[in-house]
């Protein structure tokens, strides 16, 4: 790598292609001799519909919450445990994934380098909300790497086939 990264940012969202993200982020951290940030966004706007002046329950934030800690933390034992890499932070947020992860917590950490996914949505969804890989990809303030191969094999996951 041209450049050594120190702080190193990976957002997960459960799905395979942040965690494909999160593998090659403990990599490179280990490569670096960084630290690494992995974060979660909990979209509040998920919950936004035909009823705007609804609010959520507390009770829903609060298990979301809780899920997501569990989660995060099966992540850094992973890292722990596998990689032998302990210098991970986890952190939840709550608001737009993608300004979120671009600038705010940019701005909050001094992260270096975002390692994500190509993206964690399926065709209608970023067609609905946009890909927040792109929108990160287009605004962040570090450097930004899109994962698209596994670790192991570093093949390029096979397309299914569209019938047109």
């Amino acid at each position: 790598m041209m450049e050594d990264y120190n702080n190193i940012l990976v957002p997960v969202d459960g799905s395979e292609t942040a965690e494909r993200a999160f593998d090659k982020a403990v990599q490179i951290a280990i490569d670096n001799n960084a630290h690494l940030d992995v974060l979660n966004v909990i979209d509040t706007r998920q919950f936004m519909g035909e009823m705007q002046d609804t609010l959520i329950s507390g009770d829903t934030i609060y298990q979301m919450t809780q899920d997501s800690e569990e989660y995060l933390k099966s992540l850094k034992k992973w890292a722990q445990e596998k990689m032998d890499f302990s210098d991970v932070s986890y952190h939840i947020r709550y608001g737009s994934p993608k300004r979120i992860i671009a600038v705010d917590f940019i701005n909050d950490h001094h992260n270096d380098l975002i390692v994500m996914g190509a993206t964690g949505m399926n065709a209608v969804e970023r067609m609905l909300m946009g890909s927040v890989t792109e929108y990160v990809n287009q605004h962040a303030l570090s450097d930004v790497l899109i994962v698209k191969t596994d670790l192991e094999n570093k093949e390029v996951p096979k397309k299914k086939k569209r019938r047109f």
